[in-house]
């Protein structure tokens, strides 16, 4: 069976100029090696980036041992589903793709909160 997303059609991909997901093959799939629950595919702003930096995950300085490139404000990533609804909590939550949105993300958020944070069809 195909991974599905939060509105129940097939998964779309994600983002690939960086390759993103817990597999970096461009789509937020997942599996129960993934701790983390990278399932949200979001469309990370400066907010965002900033926030996740002073929370102890900085995104945006570039790891090129780990093939990392660091993020910049519109790059599509797969985020961790708790993460994203931390900083929703806070405020700063980054706008998400929905259709790239694996299923698994609503152990985490609610689609209501998904919904409100959609990212526009130009995205």
């Amino acid at each position: 069976m195909s991974a599905r997303n939060v509105l129940g059609g097939a998964l779309d991909d994600c983002g690939h100029d960086p390759k993103t997901g817990f597999f970096r093959d461009g789509c937020c799939n997942t599996d129960p090696r993934d701790g983390g629950n990278h399932t949200v595919c979001a469309v990370v702003d400066a907010d965002f980036l900033n926030y996740s930096y002073t929370r102890g995950n900085d995104l945006i300085t570039p790891r090129p041992e780990f093939g990392f490139p660091g993020l910049k404000p519109g790059d599509k990533w797969c985020l961790c589903a708790g993460r994203w609804e931390e900083a929703r909590r806070a405020g700063a939550a980054p706008p998400v793709r929905l259709e790239a949105t694996h299923e698994r993300a609503l152990d985490d958020v609610r689609l209501e909160d998904l919904k409100a944070h959609a990212a526009g069809a130009a995205e």
